[in-house]
């Protein structure tokens, strides 16, 4: 549907992938109104379907939910209106996407209309943005509308170089990332490595941080509320007291 897996072999392969790598749900966020893909809700619905069926057929043990990853663009909150485009697995969460040079000037008004309406934005990968890269304030004020933040897995374990790693710790310090997400597009270049940025997380920020990320995730699946306070000075220390948060589920 676009830039992701190529055809039903590649999608079955991913699915594998991502079992290996520990998952056991994935929300499938294919692009919408990005330029270049269109990607309306009812076409996501019955291709998460079908995706499913083979998944079953082939004894993989995954769930596949619907979603998008929405660009931000002036028709927006009509087309949501207009039931074309979806949350995160029916959630009140919505995965939105910015440009990767700049803050759109909407983004502010964008995100307080989504939350004055019930829902929760969920800023995809801020860390790629070069406005945020340059002044981290510029989510901080989305967080503070109600936004969440997710940071891509691969740029977490440094795989997209140490300058975007440092970045993404930084904003995970700054309580202006909350979840973690694959951004999986296929099994060689853009594979989940979920399991290796929870590592640089849990090296890095402690046990607390790691679990409460992990907590966020499967919150979001569940349409329940996230833990936005997420790191302190203490979290690396209190590591052992609380464990239990990082729980594999």
């Amino acid at each position: 549907m676009d830039d992701g897996a190529a055809d039903w072999e590649a999608a079955l392969t991913m699915a594998q992938d991502a079992v290996q790598d520990g998952i056991s749900t994935v929300v499938a966020t294919p692009h919408h109104a990005n330029g270049v893909y269109m990607n309306p809700a009812p076409n996501i619905g019955e291709a998460v379907r079908l995706l499913n069926e083979r998944i079953q057929e082939s004894g993989i043990p995954l769930l596949v939910l619907p979603g998008q990853e929405i660009r931000m663009y002036g028709d927006l909150l009509d087309d949501l209106e207009q039931s074309q485009l979806l949350t995160l697995a029916g959630s009140r969460y919505i995965l939105l996407e910015m440009p990767s040079s700049l803050v759109p000037r909407t983004m502010e008004e964008t995100c307080h209309e989504l939350v004055i309406q019930g829902f929760v934005p969920v800023i995809a990968h801020p860390e790629r943005n070069a406005e945020v890269a340059a002044s981290p304030a510029r989510l901080e004020r989305l967080i503070e509308l109600g936004a969440v933040g997710q940071v891509t897995a691969q740029s977490l374990a440094g795989t997209f170089g140490s300058k975007l790693q440092k970045l993404s710790l930084e904003l995970c310090r700054r309580n202006a990332v909350h979840v973690i997400a694959s951004d999986a597009h296929d099994s060689r270049h853009r594979p989940f490595g979920l399991s290796e940025a929870f590592k640089v997380l849990e090296e890095e920020l402690g046990t607390v941080v790691s679990g409460i990320f992990r907590q966020n995730s499967q919150s979001i699946i569940a349409n329940e509320e996230l833990i936005r306070v997420i790191y302190t000075k203490t979290n690396k220390k209190l590591h052992r007291m609380f464990g239990f948060f990082s729980r594999k589920s």
